[in-house]
């Protein structure tokens, strides 16, 4: 079996390489995203659609400092700090910070992301 903080590293890299695939490989049928903006996309289906779009724009970066890192039965939680960088539809860069919180789930002997929120400070 993958252990937990495993499991946690390999969704962010495949974020940060913004490889799909192995993205979904560690996402859960009945994931749920909400957005910096509030939006919410639930689903596997929606959430691949969302990120599809977000990985093909090469203009972002995320550096990411971990907050907080546990285990309780089959759920796990990590909550990182998120400086946030990209470039605006004029071309301006901005950068943005923000907790991210992801909760997974220990399913078939493997840790699957079943909840994403980020949250602006």
């Amino acid at each position: 079996m993958i252990k937990f903080d495993a499991a946690v590293t390999a969704h962010l890299d495949a974020v940060t390489r913004r490889d799909l695939p192995a993205y979904l490989d560690t996402v859960h049928d009945d994931v749920t995203v909400v957005l910096p903006n509030g939006k919410v996309v639930s689903g596997r289906d929606e959430v691949a659609t969302f990120h599809k779009g977000w990985f093909d724009d090469p203009d972002w970066r995320m550096e990411l400092t971990p907050v907080r890192s546990y285990t309780a039965g089959d759920t796990g939680v990590a909550l990182y700090s998120v400086e946030y960088h990209d470039v605006d539809g004029s071309g301006t860069p901005y950068q943005k910070t923000y907790v991210l919180s992801l909760l997974f789930t220990r399913h078939d002997d493997r840790w699957l992301l079943v909840h994403d929120q980020n949250t602006f400070c």
